[in-house]
């Protein structure tokens, strides 16, 4: 099972550009009108502006009030667009740990540790003719774990640091990598025990992808997850 983000990534990307584009069009007549004296032009770019931002913050709207929400099995793929290629994500292992870290060394949890080992693919087959072999470097990531309350937990430095001591190898998510390569990243989260229906929401950082028409980080946008109880529920004592 796959989704992609955004939908059709192509053509809401050359909107938003385009709509960039002809806003800062309708700014310079506006200002040219006000530096000429010119109510017209003055007038005629405040209008365009005003009709080119309305129009497409309503449709911004129109499509994430239409979203729905959508939680992957753990082995589904998640699809990032970067236009002319697609990144694939998916949690390939779960589990849980009262402590973690070496031996004599172990830092406990403040609820219990939740461990995810998730999956960063480049997928060769959504390339572009003309692209090549070039490495590609990830667009900023942002994961959170989010329980069956809508209570969200970031990643925890004190877990990730006391894994890593354990000998855990693990590649950072804007690790550049080129067709067909994947890599994999521990992720631990310090969530209550009693926290329950536990999924992840791995997305996008970049501010821009908020008004990006169907970004699920658009405003009321719904989110694509993950669900990880089931690989919990399988590998944890």
């Amino acid at each position: 099972m796959s989704a992609f983000m955004p939908h059709f990534a192509p053509m809401v990307v050359l909107l938003f550009l385009g709509t960039v584009f002809l806003l800062g069009i309708g700014f310079l007549v506006m200002f040219y009108g006000a530096v000429r004296h010119s109510a017209f032009l003055a007038k005629l770019g405040a209008g365009a502006v005003a009709v080119i931002a309305a129009g497409y913050f309503l449709l911004l709207g129109g499509v994430s009030l239409a979203s729905s929400e959508e939680t992957l099995p753990p082995d589904g793929r998640k699809y990032f667009c970067e236009i002319d290629c697609h990144l694939a994500y998916s949690v390939a292992a779960a589990q849980t740990a009262a402590t973690l870290g070496p031996e004599l060394q172990q830092t406990a949890a403040h609820g219990q540790f939740v461990i995810l080992r998730v999956k960063t693919w480049f997928d060769a087959s959504t390339i572009s003719a003309h692209r090549g072999n070039g490495p590609l470097t990830p667009n900023a990531r942002r994961v959170l774990l989010v329980d069956d309350t809508g209570r969200s937990y970031d990643p925890s430095s004190e877990g990730q640091f006391a894994f890593a001591r354990s000998g855990n190898s693990s590649t950072v998510m804007t690790q550049p990598l080129r067709p067909g390569e994947s890599y994999t990243t521990n992720l631990v989260f310090d969530v209550p025990r009693n926290a329950h229906g536990l999924r992840l929401l791995i997305t996008e950082d970049d501010p821009e992808t908020r008004f990006v028409i169907g970004h699920e980080n658009s405003p009321l946008h719904k989110k694509i997850y993950f669900a990880v109880e089931p690989v919990l529920s399988r590998n944890s004592p």
